[in-house]
């Protein structure tokens, strides 16, 4: 199982906690993904780093380089552990730099600098194989490099996709994006407008008729790459429902056909 957890939630002590403990009694092999972002963007305008974000991806210049380090791979992964301690689960925190878990490059654009932002080279899935047989929960923080010593910013979303695939080859994977939305939503307003299922001819209708925010586009586009891949099922949905998202009774899911 690989369960990404992001959105409002990593911002709401409670419903983190929440979460944690539900996740805390998912048996089997699991690893957890974080994003963190909110609370990036915030810390960013305290000291006066301006953000940016094209289609849900942010700009990362060398401050912001700094401040999602810090966050992401220190303050969230830590604490995110140290959590699922208290719930009686043995976990280990990494960052994609750790263990040389996952090898990027620096993302070129024909027309946008995206500054350090990271694209995935190569998993180390040996290393993280380890890890799980240790019946370790490991939580993966987004922060990747290039094996010459330079930090990258990766999107969270294709972190857990990207590891989602490489585990396919070992285990027979679920992978599911959890945030603070009930599922894809015709109406980013309207909680009860979930999509119960997209395929790939219904989601390029969707973006043909900009029905979807420009940030589920990604989440998206890696829930099809990871079933392309040899992942068995991709869920998008509601945090706070975890349970009946892996039971299939809640959020969006995703159908290669």
């Amino acid at each position: 199982m690989v369960i990404k957890i992001g959105g409002n939630i990593i911002d709401d002590e409670n419903k983190l906690s929440s979460f944690l403990k539900e996740f805390a009694r998912i048996l089997g092999k699991k690893i957890l993904v974080h994003g963190g972002g909110k609370l990036a963007t915030r810390l960013a305008g305290q000291i006066g780093i301006q953000q940016q974000l094209v289609d849900g991806r942010r700009i990362t210049d060398a401050e912001t380089l700094k401040i999602v380090t810090m966050v992401y791979a220190g303050y969230i992964n830590k604490n995110i552990v140290a959590s699922l301690q208290a719930f009686g689960i043995e976990s280990i925190g990494v960052c994609d730099a750790d263990g040389n878990l996952i090898k990027a490059h620096k993302r070129v654009h024909p027309t946008i600098d995206y500054g350090f932002v990271g694209d995935v080279d190569e998993i180390n899935s040996s290393m993280l194989q380890g890890l799980l047989e240790q019946n370790l929960c490991v939580v993966v923080a987004p922060i990747t490099h290039d094996g010459n010593g330079q930090l990258l910013n990766t999107n969270a979303d294709t972190i857990a996709q990207e590891l989602a695939k490489a585990m396919s080859s070992h285990y027979h994977v679920r992978l599911v994006y959890s945030f603070e939305k009930n599922g894809v939503l015709l109406n980013v307003e309207d909680e009860n407008s979930v999509i119960p299922q997209i395929n790939p001819a219904s989601y390029k209708k969707l973006k043909e008729d900009r029905a979807i925010f420009a940030g589920m586009i990604p989440k998206l586009d890696n829930a099809f790459t990871a079933l392309q891949s040899g992942v068995q099922k991709v869920i998008i949905g509601k945090a706070e429902d975890l349970t009946n998202l892996i039971e299939g009774y809640a959020g969006t899911t995703i159908i290669n056909e």
